[in-house]
């Protein structure tokens, strides 16, 4: 069974109000980019759907305005607790295996969201996704370049078994922080991306004006010379043109420790 695209996204962040919605390149948004992404890769992505989860909050009207601009569909839920958001998400749309994406990596790697994609519809895991070589799950990088496969029975598992306001905000770390509970299944990032963990200091999630500014000169540059948004090129292109910008990801990674 193929999985169902799950983005979360929702305009009250505490860090950066409304970068989902702020313009990023030529007046479109994180949120637009990322969706045109996914939709000009969706005959490649081996997935059945692509929803956008966001909140009942009057503000994330927008949120769901630019999924309805780009043909995609939206689910609108709790604001806190983001584990029902997307148990009800994924019983609405009948979605058993999911993938989970956060909207601010508007880099995420596409070759690897397909490979997760087909590996959570052949294999019969709760939790499929990448490591780092010393076993710590890619969603507590800040990489910003993968996604993470879970199941809704999985979910559901979760929500019955704590209350923990924390694992109701971050929907899988109740899951990949008791490994020995679940069936979970994490690749090497280094067989998707050769050479990923020689760049600790590469910080490509949005949670900061400070990311916001690097990530929005960054992805303009790669637009206006044509190139690729693949890991590959994106840390080509730093080491050529901005090895300095390592400097400045390495402060926010210091000040929004994961």
């Amino acid at each position: 069974m193929k999985p169902t695209i799950i983005i979360q996204a929702r305009t009250g962040s505490t860090r950066l109000p409304n970068k989902m919605t702020k313009p990023f390149y030529n007046g479109k948004s994180v949120l637009d980019i990322l969706l045109d992404r996914l939709n000009s890769e969706r005959d490649n992505l081996y997935v059945s759907d692509i929803v956008v989860a966001t909140t009942n909050k009057k503000e994330d009207d927008a949120i769901e305005l630019i999924a309805n601009e780009h043909s995609i569909k939206a689910y609108r839920g709790s604001e806190s607790d983001v584990l029902q958001r997307f148990i009800d998400t994924a019983e609405y749309y009948n979605a058993n295996r999911i993938i989970r994406i956060c909207a601010d990596n508007v880099f995420l790697d596409i070759e690897s969201l397909r490979f997760l994609s087909i590996v959570l519809s052949e294999v019969d895991y709760d939790y499929v996704s990448f490591k780092t070589s010393y076993g710590k799950p890619s969603i507590l990088t800040h990489y910003g370049f993968f996604a993470e496969g879970v199941r809704l029975d999985t979910l559901k598992k979760v929500c019955s078994q704590t209350a923990e306001t924390r694992y109701h905000e971050h929907v899988t770390n109740y899951i990949y922080n008791r490994q020995n509970q679940f069936r979970t299944l994490l690749f090497p990032m280094e067989s998707m991306i050769k050479g990923i963990e020689e760049y600790p200091d590469l910080r490509l999630t949005l949670d900061t004006i400070e990311d916001f500014k690097i990530q929005q000169k960054l992805y303009s540059e790669l637009e206006s010379e044509g190139l690729s948004n693949s890991p590959k090129t994106i840390i080509e292109y730093i080491d050529t043109r901005y090895p300095e910008i390592y400097e400045k990801m390495r402060e926010n990674i210091k000040v929004n420790t994961k």
